[in-house]
């Protein structure tokens, strides 16, 4: 049990932390939006046309990040011994959402190197836990000091209002606490305030008010919150996908600036008049008489393209318009390398498709799908305790031991055609491998497999031959798949063999 000192110790740690990485977190997410402010530019160039280009943006970031994330997804879990998926877990993950806030979960573990998940039981329905994906904006875990694993404690800080409200997990019990807002300047940069001062007013939320003990304890015995990784390294924060991404963006983006300015340039060509003077006009009072000279309006000429020079010496003479055919090479070869640096395939960015072969488009998206593989290992892992962590709150201790060492249940990442999938499905039946089997491999969900499997037996009930099959010993199997009879089945004399 932790004293409240204690208990606000923790949370003026993990709240420091959260906060700095607030900064990073929301660059990522402003870059993912298409919100580039225009870099590299030169300082004359800055001034006179970085307002100019201020809202545009050639955004391939959202690319980037999008392109694994539609590739993962979960199709159940299978605990250690088992050899179908969990039928109650998939329950638990589609009564929550997940089917679509996994998919939110994994593109903030993409843009901003991790996202979480928190479990929770629920006092009205026991068999059904609250699970969600969390912001990383908002949430942060402290780990046992030399562990990447063990969790000691996580913390869940947001704003409803005029009050900030923030939530510390411990293994044994969880805290509550709130405090008035504290307002940034502009909202734009924590780094300006006091923390200290504001880590101060955290006071625990009255228990009245809550409906609840606070602190309560904690049924489930330990952290219920897991953090997904986007990139882990042995030491250091996890990598984003979109960090490596922002400065090849601003090079983009700048290229691009320098091209409208230039085709603004080469639309309207700049000529210069060398050896005359400036043309005027008469300038009139209101009786029409002529009371001097004004300089002509150039603009006028410019709309007009007449203008007429008197002098022996009048010359004109012309800017050669810029090459801006160098600019477009110059955005192709950057988002070339964009797409190396990701391994994101070049197909996606560059938008051009040509009469490429099966093999060779495979071989296009091998990058990312060994790109989307490595982020399912990672994330696996969270969601695997995500998983044990259901068990957990629903009282299901055996189950939980047993999903600690089971597997996550992925939707294929490679792009093939039906025709193709039904192919190698077939050859692999041919193997020996199980029609359920081939079923999760062909991407249905627990339940949908449940469903065919059942659609499946009822055909083979009212299916007579097969039905007559079984009733003389053919061995059909629960799939309907009958053993081939052997010709002259070793053993039988040919009078035993007539009867068989």
């Amino acid at each position: 049990m932790a004293t409240i000192e204690q208990a606000l110790n923790l949370v003026q740690l993990l709240e420091a932390e959260l906060m700095q990485r607030g900064r990073d977190i929301t660059r990522h997410n402003a870059y993912y939006r298409g919100e580039h402010p225009l870099k590299f530019a030169s300082d004359e160039f800055a001034k006179f046309h970085g307002d100019r280009y201020r809202d545009f943006s050639d955004n391939w970031v959202q690319v980037v990040a999008d392109s694994p994330v539609e590739r993962l997804t979960v199709t159940g879990f299978q605990a250690a011994g088992q050899t179908s998926a969990d039928q109650d877990l998939w329950k638990v993950w589609q009564v929550n959402g997940l089917d679509a806030d996994s998919q939110l979960g994994f593109l903030g573990s993409v843009v901003n190197a991790r996202s979480f998940v928190l479990v929770w039981g629920d006092p009205s329905d026991p068999d059904m836990p609250v699970v969600s994906f969390e912001d990383p904006s908002q949430c942060i875990i402290a780990y046992e000091p030399g562990s990447r694993r063990l969790r000691r404690a996580a913390l869940k800080r947001w704003q409803d209002g005029s009050v900030d409200y923030a939530t510390l997990y411990l293994a044994d019990e969880v805290w509550k606490f709130c405090r008035p807002h504290v307002f940034q300047d502009g909202e734009k940069s924590p780094q300006m305030v006091d923390v200290d001062e504001a880590m101060k007013r955290w006071t625990p939320r009255d228990p009245e008010t809550l409906g609840e003990p606070n602190p309560q304890p904690n049924p489930m015995g330990v952290v219920p919150m897991v953090e997904l990784p986007n990139k882990s390294v042995l030491v250091g924060e996890p990598i984003s996908d979109v960090r490596g991404v922002i400065a090849m963006q601003d090079a983009i983006n700048l290229l691009w600036a320098q091209l409208f300015t230039a085709s603004d340039y080469a639309s309207f060509p700049q000529r210069v008049i060398m050896g005359a003077e400036r043309p005027v006009v008469p300038k009139l009072n209101s009786e029409g008489e002529v009371i001097g000279t004004q300089p002509v309006d150039i603009e006028k000429f410019a709309v007009d393209r007449v203008m007429m020079f008197n002098g022996k010496d009048v010359r004109i003479g012309e800017w050669q318009a810029a090459n801006l055919s160098m600019y477009t090479g110059l955005i192709e070869v950057a988002v070339g390398h964009l797409a190396a640096q990701t391994r994101t395939p070049q197909h996606y960015l560059i938008g051009k498709m040509a009469n490429l072969a099966e093999g060779a488009l495979l071989a296009a998206e091998t990058g990312l799908v060994k790109r989307t593989e490595e982020k399912q290992i990672w994330q696996g892992q969270g969601l695997r305790e995500m998983a044990r962590l259901i068990a957990l709150a629903r009282g299901e201790d055996a189950k939980a031991a047993a999903l600690r060492s089971g597997r996550v249940l992925w939707k294929d990442v490679e792009s093939r055609s039906h025709a193709q999938m039904a192919d190698a499905l077939l050859k692999l039946k041919q193997l020996g491998f199980p029609f359920e089997w081939l079923a999760l491999r062909y991407g249905l969900t627990p339940t949908e497999v449940a469903d065919v499997m059942a659609m499946r037996m009822a055909e083979l009930e009212a299916d007579p031959v097969t039905e007559l099959t079984r009733q003389l010993g053919g061995g059909a199997d629960t799939t309907g798949n009958v053993p081939p009879v052997d010709a002259d089945p070793e053993g039988l004399d040919e009078g035993e063999e007539q009867a068989a």
